[in-house]
């Protein structure tokens, strides 16, 4: 089942050169600093297969947390520890391809974590979410987490509640409720990195395909890793205008109002959220 050694050069495989990039732009743009961010993303074995050659594991780790469900399926995702500035010039240590063995008690490494490298400590987070998210999407791929810088600060000075922050966002910009028309999720404040928060998430991954961890970060799931990555990115830059907004001496003098919102919707072919927008007409 475990499969090693490259027929080509895993540097050359799209999939790879996708994550190096995005990684690389996450950092640019402020929301992965030092350690902090991960990814993961599912391999169709035809993806994979060019690239490598069936045999042994380069190893084999054990999880503590069993995931059956997952069994079989390959992952890119990145290293513990890793620095997002530093994957575009180092991917052989700082990412890794792995799959879930036959019962989903254990992960074989199949390329990469180089050095005696291995996987984000939120794994456990990323397949929980994972599980949930291919239960309601079969084209679900990929779980970013970073901390985008204004949706983190937007959780200081904005009430925590789903509703309330999901409509500031969509009022920001006009693409927000096309974008994002199931709203955002909240979690209360939590320790990350634990199997509790992981938990959490899976649950809102339920309703929401944007989970907001507060003070920390932001998760965002999608079909691939453009749209993941373009999914937080309008979530950010609606909660960049926000507290551009909220920060001018002159306030708010005009929002898109809840009718326009839905006329909005109306006009894409998407349905938001109930229970947000309360209309005049």
């Amino acid at each position: 089942m475990s499969i090693v050694n490259a027929k080509r050069n895993m540097l050359e495989a799209p999939f790879l050169k996708q994550m190096m990039q995005a990684t690389q732009n996450m950092w640019r743009l402020g929301w992965d600093e030092r350690n902090g961010g991960n990814v993961s993303v599912i391999l169709d074995e035809e993806e994979v297969a060019p690239y490598i050659e069936k045999g042994s594991a380069i190893r084999t780790i054990s999880l503590d947390f069993p995931v059956p469900e997952l069994a079989g399926k390959y992952f890119l995702v990145t290293a513990s520890g890793s620095y997002f500035k530093n994957i575009i010039d180092n991917p052989e240590e700082l990412l890794g391809i792995i799959q879930v063995a036959d019962g989903g008690n254990e992960l074989d490494i199949i390329w990469g974590f180089a050095n005696g490298g291995k996987p984000t400590s939120e794994l456990p987070s990323h397949f929980m979410s994972h599980i949930v998210r291919l239960e309601h999407d079969e084209n679900h791929r990929v779980i970013m987490h970073n901390h985008a810088t204004n949706v983190v600060a937007m959780t200081f000075t904005h009430e925590l509640d789903e509703a309330a922050f999901t409509k500031s966002l969509w009022q920001m910009e006009s693409e927000c409720i096309i974008v994002f028309p199931d709203g955002v999720g909240l979690l209360p404040w939590m320790i990350p990195g634990t199997t509790e928060i992981g938990k959490e998430t899976a649950k809102k991954m339920n309703e929401y395909r944007l989970v907001v961890w507060p003070h920390h970060g932001i998760f965002g799931t999608g079909s691939s890793i453009d749209d993941a990555f373009g999914l937080i990115e309008t979530a950010e830059k609606a909660a960049q205008i926000y507290m551009l907004i909220h920060s001018h001496r002159g306030g708010v003098k005009q929002v898109i109002t809840d009718d326009q919102l839905s006329v909005l919707a109306e006009a894409f072919g998407v349905i938001p959220k109930p229970g947000i927008l309360q209309l005049t007409k």
